[in-house]
């Protein structure tokens, strides 16, 4: 019979973390990954799992694949703090990774809600992220943030959703907006990606566009004109910031880029 490992990375998650470690507390294993929170975080971690590890951060990708190596599982899947498996996800993996016939990753619709609002449109449903998969045919990427899992060999969709308790406020996002687009901007630098005022003045109004009319994000309502305006404006942060490090690193005489 396969086992599942359930892996979680965290950075101040106390207000998240407890939710979404009783909605994995029937996997056979718990591998939580912290990066040196100052809340209390791992001590509500401790309940449901001894296997809490440190880690320097580095990056989203690295802590990742850090906590893929930890697990002792069969199957590794991978939730993020603010996240959810309800019943039926819960029902549907088990089924899958005790199949003779399942494929070798699976990616799982996911559904945001975003300032108490659960998001159908915009471009943000389905989500589809692949987070269950065999632990010795995938991965994760190096990348510091948007990392992905890389599965050698066949994948496939479950049905029912991952549930995502994205931005309960707007303070909570823009904290984290400040955050995202800092990394984002970084991991342009590294790849020798340049913004100019094209990417300035277009790239937040193209998204907005899309977002809101393209891909109806006018069909939530309030909420969906405040995310397409709010996503324009990550856009926007995230090559201002990557125009500054330009600018920085030549002053400097330097093409490495700060530090994580």
């Amino acid at each position: 019979m396969s086992s599942i490992s359930c892996v979680i990375i965290t950075y101040n998650e106390s207000k998240n973390i407890r939710r979404c470690l009783q909605s994995v507390s029937w996997a056979d294993e718990i591998v939580v990954v912290d990066a040196h929170s100052t809340d209390d975080t791992r001590e509500i971690a401790s309940a449901f799992t001894d296997k809490i590890h440190r880690l320097k951060w580095s990056g989203f990708g690295p802590a990742k694949e850090y906590a893929r190596s930890k697990a002792t599982g069969d199957w590794i899947l991978s939730v993020d703090a603010d996240e959810v498996v309800p019943g039926n996800l819960r029902e549907e993996i088990q089924s899958i990774t005790e199949s003779q016939e399942s494929l070798d990753g699976y990616f799982i619709p996911r559904r945001s809600n975003f300032l108490g609002r659960w998001i159908k449109h915009g471009g943000w449903y389905p989500d589809l992220v692949l987070r269950l998969f065999k632990k010795e045919r995938g991965g994760f990427t190096d990348r510091v943030v948007h990392e992905e899992v890389r599965v050698i060999g066949s994948t496939g969709r479950l049905r029912n959703d991952l549930l995502h308790y994205t931005d309960p406020d707007l303070d909570h996002y823009l904290k984290k907006l400040n955050r995202y687009t800092s990394l984002d901007a970084l991991q342009l630098f590294r790849q020798g990606r340049r913004a100019g005022i094209l990417d300035i003045l277009f790239r937040p109004i193209i998204t907005f566009v899309k977002m809101y009319f393209f891909r109806r994000g006018f069909s939530d309502g309030l909420p969906g004109l405040i995310l397409a305006i709010s996503s324009s404006f990550h856009v926007f942060s995230k090559y201002v910031k990557l125009w500054h490090l330009r600018e920085t690193a030549a002053g400097e005489g330097r093409e490495t880029g700060p530090p994580v």
